[in-house]
């Protein structure tokens, strides 16, 4: 296998049910996609194209290859050394509501104990400006380093808001985007709904509890574990988005959002309205 046998990248956003697109096309025999992030172009670029293809183990000739790393929309350096290496690559973005991806962002590294409570540290343009959060949702900049180098044809953009009403037109769209024949029978996975509220170790015991994890792994799943895991579990508290800071938040990302929307030609005006962001239950 050569660069040039790959057809296609997913190349973000995070928080924006990438996966589920991933594995929605995956259900097509015809589609070959490695399961894990490869990064490749953005965090292992050293590593050489010989490792980037390893991860690649197609079964048969003839299938259209791709991959998903949301890193590749928002590091810098990432479009150029894509179109040096995959020139002819498909381009798939998929973005959501700018201050409802970096909320969702914050309450999953919080959750997993990589972000603390003080949520206006992250999310306040005030403060967190620059850092990964904000940074995320700055589409215009990072689409524009995309088509300063490939055809416009050669990117789908699709939007998260859009796969809430119609997820079977979503997947259809990106099929015809890659070539795939049309299926009107054709059904995506289903969109998962993610219960945060369900009981979690806190994030300092599970740094203590990290080296007995190969010794516990044959027990997961069994009763004695899940029992062990009740005792010290705990339902996880998120920090509520304030309409104060989701308001400073949406100003800050007013002026990427019009120029985005005029890129684009797509009303994007409902992203500059306050959101209903919520941790507790969230689909994809």
């Amino acid at each position: 296998m050569e660069m040039h046998d790959i057809n296609f990248l997913i190349i973000g956003a995070t928080k924006s049910a990438t996966t589920w697109l991933q594995q929605s096309l995956q259900l097509d025999p015809r589609v070959h996609m490695p399961d894990p992030e490869i990064h490749y172009f953005s965090r292992y670029h050293d590593r050489g194209d010989r490792w980037y293809l390893e991860n690649f183990k197609p079964a048969s000739e003839g299938l259209v290859i791709g991959e998903k790393s949301n890193s590749y929309l928002d590091t810098p350096a990432v479009a150029a050394r894509i179109h040096q290496s995959l020139p002819d690559a498909l381009l798939v973005a998929q973005l959501r509501n700018p201050v409802e991806r970096a909320y969702s962002d914050y309450c999953m590294l919080h959750r997993r104990g990589e972000a603390t409570a003080d949520i206006e540290r992250y999310l306040d343009p005030r403060q967190g400006a620059g850092g990964r959060f904000l940074e995320g949702g700055l589409y215009f900049q990072q689409l524009r380093r995309f088509l300063d180098l490939f055809p416009r044809e050669r990117m789908l953009v699709l939007f998260y808001e859009d796969l809430k009403i119609d997820a079977a037109s979503q997947v259809q769209d990106l099929r015809r985007f890659l070539g795939l024949d049309e299926n009107p029978s054709f059904e995506p996975v289903a969109q998962r709904v993610k219960d945060k509220t369900k009981p979690l170790v806190d994030a300092r015991l599970r740094q203590i509890l990290k080296p007995l994890k190969p010794i516990v792994a044959p027990l997961r799943d069994t009763k004695g574990f899940e029992f062990l895991r009740s005792i010290v579990s705990a339902e996880f508290k998120y920090v509520p988005l304030n309409n104060e800071l989701a308001a400073r938040m949406i100003e800050y990302y007013e002026a990427e959002t019009d120029r985005l929307a005029g890129l684009l030609g797509r009303d994007l005006s409902h992203w500059l309205k306050a959101p209903l962001a919520d941790c507790k239950r969230q689909s994809v």
